[in-house]
């Protein structure tokens, strides 16, 4: 059977942050982790060893697969920042097109720094994704 890799911690979100080498993405964690926890009213969670992760949904899919994930998130990775917020949901390209600069991938976006996205609209990005995520899996 499938065993879920990414599971929420019991490990500190403030050490992980301050074991970031690079000063600037460190910086940036902190900002995230202050807009993230301010806008979600969530505890910051982490999510593996390398994911800060609000709040918590449970998922179900017809294939059977199921599991526990983060509301929203993010991960100060080396090369980008990846920010985990819910896809699927129309809004979301809506909000993404004045951004800033960003790339997307399958699930994620991802920015090289804080100071090119407009933080009003990641803070819209985060309220639509946890108000989608819990309309999708209301059984939380």
């Amino acid at each position: 059977m499938y065993e879920l890799k990414t599971k929420e911690t019991d490990s500190s979100v403030i050490e992980f942050i301050e074991s970031i080498d690079n000063p600037r993405k460190r910086e940036d964690a902190y900002k995230l982790l202050d807009i993230f926890t301010d806008t979600t009213g969530y505890e910051a969670k982490m999510w593996g060893t390398s994911i800060i992760g609000f709040g918590k949904y449970h998922y179900k899919y017809k294939s059977g697969h199921e599991g526990d994930a983060p509301l929203v998130g993010f991960s100060p990775r080396k090369a980008k920042i990846s920010l985990y917020l819910a896809t699927g949901d129309t809004q979301r390209d809506k909000l993404l097109k004045d951004f800033g600069k960003h790339t997307t991938g399958k699930a994620c976006v991802y920015i090289n720094k804080v100071a090119d996205i407009d933080v009003d609209i990641l803070m819209a990005l985060i309220c639509q994704s946890v108000s989608f995520l819990k309309e999708t899996y209301p059984n939380e």
